[in-house]
């Protein structure tokens, strides 16, 4: 909350939001199942991670001139991990050695979303809805924070890293809310880990006797207001007690776990000094004192970072070093502090990417990037369209199996899921069992059910926990 606004807008802003979509009636089921995780940390790839250059490597073809396109299925050499039957791409040693603390999936495939954008199919696997919709589908971690409330009492319980207002089109933070759950559900967003601290100190300047004075005044002046006491008692009750969740939170000593400024050098110099990497450190941070969700994202904008659209195999050299050790360094991390066991790391991208296939191999997409059948620059030597026929996704802790290969696909192109097909749906049915949530869970909104899974049908991954 800004304390530099007036009383007049501030009671503005208020009353307002007693005007918003009529919450929907909380008519849960309390989670039956036993826990195997109590937070979950979603490392997110926005933009399109290719599977074959990351974690499901196949024949290798090395750079040159007069190279044919058709010949490549990965630019980099695979190599071994601690696991025996399992392999990576070159650039992951890192997450190499910690392979045996988690499952790797390799066949999540993507729903048929029409043209493929990114704001779809990010939608899609953060809600396990396929847009459009006439209800406003949450986050997984909308959900999570629903079901399983706060993990401590200050910390809010969905916390978003990395996200800024980058998209498309079609704005891509839509599915980025607490949807029909409520914005009490969405997400505390912190655009750069750096400035953490920034979001939960009172403003420059102010004492903190004087900022809970200020505090205590706009309360006085917002229940003293006739549209705020006019308007309807839940959203009333709503709206005072997230106004007394962020006092809370700038109060409370939990506070400095997002001053990054405190870490020891020692251990916040694996993390590196790049957003992500510091997004893992400050999750790593937030998970010691408590929190429940948290998704550090590699952020999204058009034909950055991951949406590798040309100078794939350049782009994915840097980007790899901006995500190996710092996610390695967090398992082994929340490991020696006795907390692996109990959070549910996950690594997911929207789709993967094939130097030639669009979409689906049976189903030709419009707009597609152009790719010479002979390679003679470097440019075109990389993944650069769009692939959904198969993706990887990483599960470590939180009752995730070690040392578990899940799924396989074809050894040529195209390389699609051809066993264990891994859908956005039981992905979402794998992650919510870890945190004892029913996948029929759901509220009552519109007068009928909305589940956490589609239809409450999601069925966890065979074999992904143990």
């Amino acid at each position: 909350m800004n304390m530099e606004l007036n009383r007049r807008d501030f009671l503005k802003g208020s009353t307002a939001a007693l005007g918003a979509a009529a919450l929907p009636a909380l008519a849960k089921d309390e989670p039956k199942l036993a826990a195997s995780a109590d937070t979950v940390i979603l490392c997110w790839m926005a933009g399109g991670m290719a599977s074959t250059e990351t974690f499901d490597p196949k024949r290798y073809t090395p750079f040159e001139k007069g190279l044919k396109s058709d010949q490549v299925l990965s630019t980099f050499p695979a190599i071994d991990t601690a696991v025996d039957h399992i392999k990576v791409c070159q650039g992951f040693e890192h997450v190499a050695k910690v392979m045996d603390r988690g499952t790797l999936i390799r066949t999540q495939v993507g729903a048929d979303l029409g043209h493929i954008l990114h704001s779809r199919h990010q939608y899609h696997w953060h809600t396990g809805y396929e847009p459009p919709l006439t209800v406003a589908a949450p986050h997984l971690g909308a959900w999570i924070a629903h079901a399983r409330g706060r993990n401590h009492p200050a910390l809010p319980a969905f916390i978003d890293i990395g996200q800024t207002p980058n998209g498309e089109s079609e704005e891509i933070k839509a599915f980025q809310t607490g949807g029909c759950l409520g914005t009490e559900y969405g997400p505390f967003t912190i655009d750069d880990p750096a400035n953490a601290i920034k979001a939960v100190r009172p403003p420059a300047g102010m004492s903190p006797v004087r900022f809970k004075a200020r505090y205590q005044n706009y309360l006085r002046l917002l229940k003293a207001s006739p549209d705020f006491r006019q308007g309807d008692s839940a959203k009333r009750a709503q709206l005072l007690k997230s106004m007394d969740e962020a006092f809370t939170l700038l109060s409370s000593p939990a506070a400095k776990a997002f001053d990054l400024a405190l870490e020891p050098e020692k251990n916040a110099a694996p993390y590196g000094n790049g957003k992500f990497g510091r997004g893992c450190l400050l999750a790593r941070r937030l998970t010691e004192v408590g929190a429940r969700f948290i998704e550090v994202t590699s952020d999204y904008g058009p034909f950055k970072r991951w949406d590798t659209h040309e100078n794939g195999h350049t782009r994915l050299a840097a980007l790899k070093k901006d995500i190996d050790q710092p996610l390695a360094q967090l398992i082994l991390d929340l490991e020696e502090r006795g907390l692996l066991n109990r959070t549910l790391i996950v690594l997911a991208t929207e789709f993967s990417r094939d130097m030639l296939v669009e979409g689906k191999p049976d189903k030709e997409v419009r707009g597609q990037v152009k790719q010479p059948d002979i390679i003679n620059e470097l440019k075109f030597y990389g993944m650069h369209r769009h692939f959904t026929a198969a993706g990887s996704v990483l599960m470590f802790g939180g009752g995730a199996s070690r040392g578990l290969l899940f799924g396989k696909t074809a050894d040529e192109r195209p390389c699609k899921t051809i066993e264990n097909p891994a859908t956005i749906t039981d992905i979402h049915a794998t992650i919510f069992r870890a945190m004892g949530i029913p996948t029929d869970y759901h509220i009552t909104t519109e007068k009928r059910p909305f589940y956490a899974t589609k239809d409450g049908k999601g069925r966890p991954l065979k074999g992904v926990l143990a």
